[in-house]
C-alpha cells in the first residue's frame, strides 16, 4: 500500500504590508474589502485545518535591503519600489491570524517562492506532506511561485480562491493558468472535505480540478 499523502495548509504572506494600511492600499488596485475578506476567510480555513488535524504552515516575507539580490535592488530602483515587510516592523507582522505554538513558520528573504525559505521543503518531507492547499497573498506572485515549484516537485496543488487575491493579473486568468499548467484544484475554504480531509481519509481523497471559470469568482 502506498503511504498516505498528508495535506498542509500553506498561509502565504498574510502580513500587514500586504493586507492593510497605506502600503497595501497603495499597491492593490482592487476593492480593499477584498483583502479584508481574504484575511477573514483564511482565518476560517486555518481554524478548519486545526480542527481536522491538518498541518498549518505559515510563510512570511522579509523585504529588507540586506536580503535583496542585485536584480531585486535594480528593479526597485528602476520602478521606484520601496522595501516591504521590514524586520521588526508593523508591516511584517501577521494579519488577522497568527501561528500557534508549535506551528511551523518559514521566512522568505526577499523572494517569492516558499521553497527558497530555509527549511520549508524539508519540513514538508519530514511530515509526509504530498498535498498543499494555498491561502494568502498574492495569487499571481508568491502563491503562484510556490505552487509552480510544488507541482514540479510532485506535490498536488489546491488554491482556496476566496482566501487569496491577485495583484497584477485578473483572478480568473491566474487561476485558469494554474489549473491548466499545474493541474491545480480550485475550491473555497468552506468546502473543507475537498481540501482538508481527515487524516484517515487522505489516501482515498483525490480531488479533481473544476474549470477555473466556475471557481474563480468568490
Amino acid at each position: 500500500m502506498s503511504p498516505v499523502e498528508k495535506t498542509a495548509l500553506v498561509v502565504v504572506d498574510l502580513q500587514n504590508d500586504f493586507c492593510a494600511g497605506p502600503t497595501a492600499l497603495a499597491r492593490y488596485a482592487g476593492d480593499p474589502a477584498r483583502l479584508n475578506d481574504v484575511a477573514a476567510n483564511t482565518a476560517l480555513a486555518v481554524e478548519q485545518a486545526r480542527a481536522r488535524g491538518i498541518d498549518v504552515v505559515f510563510v512570511r516575507f522579509a523585504g529588507d535591503a540586506v536580503h535583496q539580490g542585485s536584480s531585486w535592488r535594480r528593479r526597485d530602483r528602476v520602478l521606484g519600489k520601496r522595501p516591504k515587510c521590514l524586520d521588526g516592523s508593523w508591516g511584517a507582522e501577521f494579519h488577522t491570524v497568527s501561528p500557534l505554538p508549535g506551528e511551523a513558520v518559514f521566512t522568505k528573504p526577499a523572494c517569492f517562492d516558499a521553497f527558497l525559505a530555509p527549511g520549508f521543503e524539508q519540513h514538508l518531507a519530514q511530515r509526509g506532506v504530498g498535498r498543499l492547499a494555498f491561502a494568502g497573498l498574492y495569487t499571481d506572485v508568491c502563491v503562484d511561485s510556490t505552487a509552480r515549484t510544488a507541482f514540479q516537485k510532485g506535490l498536488h496543488v489546491t488554491v482556496l480562491t476566496d482566501c487569496t487575491a491577485s495583484l497584477h493579473l485578473s483572478d480568473t486568468d491566474i487561476l485558469r493558468f494554474m489549473a491548466t499548467v499545474y493541474g491545480a484544484h480550485t475550491t473555497t475554504h468552506h468546502l473543507a472535505d475537498e481540501w482538508a480531509p481527515p487524516a484517515e481519509e487522505e489516501d482515498t481523497c483525490r480531488p479533481h480540478s473544476a474549470p477555473a471559470s466556475k471557481t474563480a469568482s468568490v
